[in-house]
């Protein structure tokens, strides 16, 4: 069973969105940024990468703490957002195999606890 319902998987599935990823620095302060992402649906995660990912503070920063935060949003016209929330714990692994064959690379694997989505109903 998925830890989204099926609102919030169409919604994940839609083109591609930008997230933005909320992790804990060493000071505990929050550090946000905008990140690539894709749903995977064998795992019922969300995978994070990027160039040159596993030198970046966000993938550190989950290695310290895997505690985090992820938003996926939009807005439709005329003023009608959507959004899904993601909280739970990643883990920045090394060496992922992509689905599409390519060469294995570093990703944030984060495993939903709790989710929450509003405005998906348009």
């Amino acid at each position: 069973m998925s830890a989204f319902s099926p609102a919030e998987l169409d919604y994940l599935r839609t083109e591609r969105l930008l997230g933005r990823l909320a992790t804990i620095d060493s000071s505990g302060q929050p550090h946000v940024v905008p990140v690539g992402w894709r749903y995977n649906p064998e795992l019922d995660t969300i995978d994070i990468g990027g160039r040159d990912f596993a030198r970046t503070r966000k993938f550190r920063n989950v290695r310290a703490n895997p505690k985090v935060a992820f938003v996926v949003d939009d807005v439709l016209p005329p003023w009608q957002p959507r959004c899904v929330q993601i909280r739970g714990e990643a883990e920045a692994l090394e060496a992922v195999s992509p689905s599409d064959g390519g060469e294995p690379a570093p990703i944030i694997r984060i495993t939903p606890a709790t989710v929450v989505s509003w405005g998906l109903d348009r």
